[in-house]
């Protein structure tokens, strides 16, 4: 997608206990960009066939960074 700047994830290395077993961030140029991928019907469709099936529990967050 062309607003996606950058995509980093990986799994928990697991030095604290109690923490999520992977995570992902992406980077995109503005809200907007964040909101076109969001919304993107090829992206919603990769979260129902292949996230979801695999997913007991998600969390999520949106930040700017400084």
């Amino acid at each position: 997608m062309p607003t996606l700047r950058g995509f980093e994830f990986g799994a928990d290395i697991g030095v604290n206990e109690g923490s999520y077993d992977f995570a992902a961030t992406a980077t995109f140029d503005d809200l907007d960009g964040y909101l076109a991928y969001r919304d993107n019907p090829a992206h919603r469709q990769m979260i129902k066939d292949v996230i979801l099936p695999i997913t007991a529990i998600r969390a999520a967050v949106q930040f700017e960074s400084s």
